[in-house]
């Protein structure tokens, strides 16, 4: 698994090249604040629901602080997938990067 920081996303979506995000936070979180464009499937709904996603396509994963990701990372990349996690989550970027984001 490769981890990328806020600054290094940034960087990348600076680039426009296509980048596939998958937020693993519950629904209820991603409504505050979320990376466009973005997947959203929760963590505990993954396992059911690995058939939606295109494993020929690096992921980058992400949740509030990185933990979460970090574990369906862990789970992607049994399962044949090319993931990146956001170290810090959605709370590392807002504060680093996206200033206008809300925080929870």
């Amino acid at each position: 698994m490769r981890h990328w920081t806020p600054t290094e996303l940034a960087a990348h979506l600076n680039t426009q090249q296509p980048l596939h995000i998958l937020d693993v936070r519950e629904e209820w979180e991603y409504e505050i604040a979320h990376l466009e464009p973005s997947t959203l499937i929760p963590l505990g709904q993954l396992p059911s629901k690995l058939s939606h996603l295109d494993n020929h396509h690096e992921w980058l994963v992400v949740c509030h602080h990185g933990i979460r990701s970090a574990h369906a990372c862990y789970y992607l990349e049994r399962n044949g997938f090319q993931v990146i996690n956001l170290t810090g989550g959605i709370d590392r970027w807002a504060k680093e990067v996206d200033h206008d984001m809300p925080l929870y």
